[in-house]
C-alpha cells in the first residue's frame, strides 16, 4: 500500500519543507541601508549599499528543528499504512499543524514589519514563503487520499 497516490502528495509536501532548510529567505524587510532577512535559521541583518556586505545573525532561533521535526512527523504518517484509522488521524494532525504553521508565518511577517524602526520599509516574501504555501493543498489532498482509501477497504470488509 506504499504505491498509493497520498505517498507522492506526502513525499512533496516533505519536499518542499527540506527545500526551505537551504537557507532561503522566507520573507524579508528592506530598508536604506539594511535588510532584515527571516530564514529557517533565524533572522539576519544585512548591511546593503557597501562593498563588503556583512552579515549578522539578529536572531539564531532553530527555526530548522521545527521544521526537520514536521518532515519526520509526515514521514512516520506515511510509514503507518498499515494501521489506516491511525494514519488517518496524523493526517488529519499534519494538515492542521501545517495550516497553523503557515498562518504562523504570515502573522510574523506582519508583526515583525512592524518591528524595524524605519519609515520606509519594503516587505519582500521571499521563495521559501511561497514553498510553505504550495506544501498546503498537497497535505489536504494526502488526507482526502487516506480517507477514500478507508473507506474504500470499510466498504470490501461489508461484503465479506
Amino acid at each position: 500500500m506504499i504505491q498509493r497516490l497520498q505517498t507522492l502528495y506526502f513525499a512533496i509536501s516533505m519536499i518542499l519543507l527540506a527545500i526551505l532548510l537551504t537557507g532561503m529567505d522566507i520573507f524579508r524587510f528592506v530598508t536604506e541601508k539594511t535588510t532584515y532577512a527571516f530564514s529557517a535559521f533565524g533572522v539576519e541583518s544585512r548591511i546593503t549599499g557597501s562593498p563588503d556586505s556583512k552579515t549578522e545573525t539578529i536572531s539564531s532561533t532553530p527555526y530548522y528543528i521545527v521544521i526537520i521535526a514536521f518532515i519526520l512527523f509526515t514521514f512516520f504518517a506515511l510509514m503507518s499504512y498499515k494501521k489506516l484509522n491511525f494514519q488517518v488521524k496524523l493526517a488529519r494532525a499534519i494538515f492542521y499543524l501545517y495550516l497553523l504553521m503557515t498562518i504562523g508565518v504570515v502573522i510574523a511577517s506582519q508583526v515583525c514589519s512592524t518591528c524595524v524602526s524605519s519609515e520606509e520599509v519594503t516587505k519582500e516574501l521571499g521563495l521559501g514563503f511561497y514553498l510553505i504555501v504550495a506544501g498546503l493543498p498537497f497535505t489536504l489532498l494526502a488526507q482526502i487520499g487516506i480517507i477514500r482509501d478507508k473507506k474504500l477497504l470499510d466498504s470490501l470488509n461489508r461484503l465479506r
